[in-house]
């Protein structure tokens, strides 16, 4: 299934293919804070919609991931890395996509604090 998704202005537009079968909740302190719900999919499978100069890239703790969000209104929609077989994966916020009923997602809680 295909799903669109953007951030609160839509200077920020991607889709992602794949069945969302679960999320990920983080409470590490950049993921605690933003509230975020992770889908997590090979970066193949997700197109941006829009230019990538739209987005700037946050990094922190390690510098592994970038966390991209929109220059213009500030939401995270997405984050890049690489997964641990070396290969580049996405991280969607569920939250950033329409139509799609999010109590019916399973959670899964992680502790990123620790780490």
């Amino acid at each position: 299934m295909k799903h669109e998704g953007s951030c609160h202005c839509g200077r920020v537009k991607f889709e992602a293919e794949g069945d969302i079968a679960s999320a990920m909740a983080c409470n590490c302190s950049m993921c605690q804070r933003r509230g975020s719900l992770l889908w997590f999919v090979p970066r193949s499978a997700m197109h941006l919609l829009t230019p990538d100069e739209n987005a700037g890239t946050y990094l922190f703790n390690k510098h592994v991931i970038k966390h991209r969000f929109c220059l213009a209104c500030g939401i995270q929609p997405y984050s890049e890395a690489t997964g641990p077989k070396g290969e580049p994966m996405a991280a969607i916020n569920i939250r950033c996509i329409e139509g799609i009923d999010l109590e019916a997602v399973p959670v899964t809680h992680f502790d990123g604090r620790s780490r």
